[in-house]
């Protein structure tokens, strides 16, 4: 049977593949994993927070019932951040958080992500435990042994007031466009800005349960750089619907990608003696620019496999403290359990006005070497390790590039897809050579 959980929680089509009775099992079988420590001396306790998905109020509901049916006190926190949801985890000393999001996914899309004590992502073998406990009769509460169910109405204050305290400068004299995606930063983001110091307008901040991402947010910048140049602003934020990631727009309305945030980020607090071990987590997807870049700044890398919770499970294990991925995820851990774009966004503003640049002239720290990325479908990806025919053209590619370019060749961890990205001084030098080595794929595994 196919592992429920993906890299982030288990999602679907909701109603369809993530239905009301899935909700309840996951929740009920949640709980008796996340609750064996919990210990004699209270109820066990969970906060369960969404998006503004439609469908977020009926699997809402579910989980709260599973939850309460196995003797767990419910603290529902409203529509908030993943992050959010994840630091008041810690922060209410619940046993264990709910976030209830299918992030920058369609909104007819929901999933349901775990969080342990102390807002910690799920580690691969407590989320196998969980789907292990689906379906196993268990003994439900009955009398005074059934949760309570109650509110936390200061949730987004708290989130609010603890981002608040980490950002190292004013930003007044910024003016700011700010893209919530119609998700749920739209109460929190604007008003953290605001409260740093910023001029802000937003947009994509009127949610109605079913336009969440759609046209806007981090997977439709056009958006948010059109804002920019009416505005005149000095640079746009755009999250997307769950707010765990963060893009940018600089003043003339360019993209400046996760990969160009990180190297701002890395820099300022390398400068400022706050780079933990001056060392950058990032994914093997991660631009050759960035790498280059950080090398001239002193700065290691180290580089893991895609996915944020592989660039955090490195942060931990090498007590590093800056980490992310091109796509927007950034974890500041010393103030997140998990990527958290209003949080990102605030420090790289803070950047800004410390140094008295614009996002223009902070990104020139790197420069992006043109990458192209091939998928090639209907492919055996089984076969990439073994076949000698795909290698040899890579090694001849790796040759031809030298160490100003690169070659990466990845399986899809989900379809029958193989991925080819190469990177190189030019553009043209770049999709030619992906081409090509596209065309092994699918003669050597075709």
């Amino acid at each position: 049977m196919a592992r429920l959980f993906g890299t982030d929680g288990v999602r679907g089509v909701a109603g369809r593949d993530l239905t009301a009775s899935l909700a309840l099992d996951l929740s009920i079988a949640a709980a008796r994993v996340l609750t064996r420590d919990s210990g004699s001396g209270r109820r066990p306790r969970a906060v369960v927070g969404r998006d503004p998905r439609a469908s977020g109020e009926f699997l809402e509901a579910a989980v709260v019932a599973g939850l309460a049916s196995t003797g767990v006190d419910v603290v529902r926190v409203g529509v908030l951040p993943t992050p959010a949801v994840a630091f008041l985890t810690g922060e209410l000393d619940a046993d264990f958080g709910v976030m209830l999001s299918a992030s920058h996914n369609p909104a007819p899309d929901n999933g349901i992500k775990f969080f342990a004590r102390g807002g910690q992502k799920l580690e691969d073998a407590l989320e196998e435990e969980i789907e292990g406990m689906l379906g196993v009769p268990s003994t439900p509460a009955v009398g005074d042994q059934v949760g309570r169910v109650g509110e936390a109405d200061d949730g987004a204050e708290r989130y609010v007031a603890h981002v608040l305290a980490s950002v190292p400068h004013s930003l007044k004299g910024l003016k700011v466009v700010v893209d919530c995606a119609n998700g749920a930063s739209t109460a929190v983001a604007p008003e953290a800005l605001r409260r740093a110091g910023a001029e802000v307008v937003t947009i994509g901040d009127r949610p109605d349960g079913y336009n969440i991402n759609e046209g806007c947010g981090s997977t439709h910048l056009e958006v948010l750089q059109e804002a920019v140049l009416l505005h005149g602003a000095d640079a746009g934020i755009a999250n997307d619907g769950d707010a765990d990631r963060c893009l940018a727009v600089d003043a003339d309305g360019r993209v400046v990608d996760g990969d160009q945030i990180l190297a701002i980020l890395a820099a300022e607090a390398k400068d400022a003696g706050r780079l933990a071990e001056d060392t950058l987590v990032v994914t093997v997807m991660s631009n050759l620019g960035l790498k280059l870049a950080m090398e001239r700044e002193g700065i290691a890398v180290v580089e893991t496999a895609v996915g944020d919770r592989y660039v955090l499970e490195e942060m931990k294990r090498g007590g590093f403290g800056l980490g992310g991925e091109q796509s927007g995820h950034v974890i500041l851990l010393d103030h997140a359990t998990t990527g958290d774009g209003v949080l990102t966004g605030l420090h790289l503003l803070a950047a800004m006005a410390h140094r008295r640049q614009g996002l223009a002239e902070l990104a020139k720290v790197m420069t992006r070497l043109p990458q192209v990325l091939i998928n090639v479908p209907d492919v055996d990806r089984s076969r990439v390790k073994d076949s000698e025919e795909l290698w040899s053209a890579v090694r001849a590619a790796e040759a031809e590039l030298g160490e100003t370019g690169r070659v990466l060749i990845r399986p899809s961890g989900t379809e029958p897809k193989v991925r080819v990205m190469v990177e190189a001084p030019g553009q043209e030098q770049a999709t030619a050579v992906a081409e090509r080595l596209a065309a092994v794929v699918r003669s050597a595994l075709g």
